[in-house]
């Protein structure tokens, strides 16, 4: 068994300016992180937990195959990393995250990980199985009997999340294997498409274009937009099928409004350029500068009188030495 096509985009949505999602597409892993958090401190939070379960991976990749147990250790060592970010730096207080984790085994198993309400799903047979429980206030309201799973969708808390990375030094992740098939495709998510889309839209979008997942990931993503895009929308797609690794270039496409990116994240890009991950490495992220603003149309006319004001003094001076 290997990863066939895979393909993941992020998209800030129509009712934000920032984008708090951070996704990982690295044959074999993949994952999914939807930060929260003020003042951009979300954004840190995720792309901190991607980058040190990518580099983590990276690291324990070199020493042989990884079972369950490291997947679940590489999503604590990123809790306790943003834990750490977060009690060291005011401005990332109460920061947390979400993580939603695949990793294809060589012998075909998907190990799924999984913190807070983003999700895993797999199509099979045209049939969509939701994977992960939502770790959230009205999940397990529904899960108790509480709540209808239609109150659920409009209750006023239904953002509320019980477990996220981040936010206790430790934390309690769920995971399982799910025997592969060849022919399988699963997809990662953050919330923001999942309570913009239902799973049957999900279910038929991702069939109608199962031949090319470039298509599928985007008519997701455009679906969530239609209705409504009240959050950042992130989609992680990949295959498993037979035989050896393709040579296919994984695929990246982040927001292509620049003014949704901060600092951190345009350092990012210019370390990784159009890489195949959204990551930046934990110590480069930690060393990140804010970037200076730019001067705004006020500022710049008012450099300009001022240069034209001290040119009319010189002037004016030459002017009147030559008259001496």
């Amino acid at each position: 068994m290997r990863v066939g096509h895979r393909h993941g985009e992020t998209h800030p949505g129509r009712r934000r300016r920032s984008n708090e999602d951070a996704f990982v597409c690295t044959p074999p892993l993949f994952a999914v992180a939807d930060g929260m958090g003020g003042a951009q401190a979300g954004e840190v939070a995720s792309a901190l937990a991607a980058a040190t379960l990518a580099e983590g991976f990276q690291t324990g990749a070199t020493e042989g195959v990884l079972h369950e147990g490291h997947i679940v250790a590489l999503v604590q060592a990123a809790n306790r990393r943003v834990h750490d970010r977060a009690s060291t730096d005011i401005t990332a207080q109460g920061m947390g995250t979400t993580m939603t984790v695949a990793y294809v085994q060589p012998n075909g198993g998907v190990t799924i990980a999984h913190v807070g309400d983003s999700r895993a799903y797999m199509l099979r047979d045209d049939r969509l199985h939701q994977l992960t429980d939502d770790h959230s206030l009205v999940a397990e309201l529904v899960r108790r009997g509480e709540l209808t799973p239609g109150e659920a969708e409009i209750h006023p808390q239904r953002s509320v999340i019980t477990r996220a990375l981040g936010t206790d030094p430790d934390v309690e992740v769920d995971s399982f294997t799910v025997a592969a098939r060849a022919g399988d495709l699963f997809l990662l998510c953050s919330d923001g498409l999942t309570t913009m889309v239902g799973s049957e839209t999900l279910r038929r979008l991702l069939a109608e274009n199962r031949s090319d997942l470039r298509t599928a990931v985007r008519e997701l993503i455009r679906a969530a937009n239609e209705n409504g895009g009240e959050d950042n929308i992130t989609a992680v797609v990949f295959e498993v099928v037979d035989g050896d690794d393709p040579t296919e270039e994984n695929v990246l496409a982040a927001a292509a409004d620049e003014d949704t990116l901060h600092g951190e994240t345009r350092l990012a890009e210019h370390l990784l350029g159009n890489g195949d991950t959204m990551v930046l490495r934990a110590d480069e992220l930690a060393a990140a500068e804010p970037t200076e603003p730019r001067a705004g149309p006020v500022q710049t006319a008012l450099a300009a009188l001022v240069v034209l004001a001290l040119s009319a003094v010189v002037v004016a001076l030459v002017v009147w030495g030559l008259a001496r």
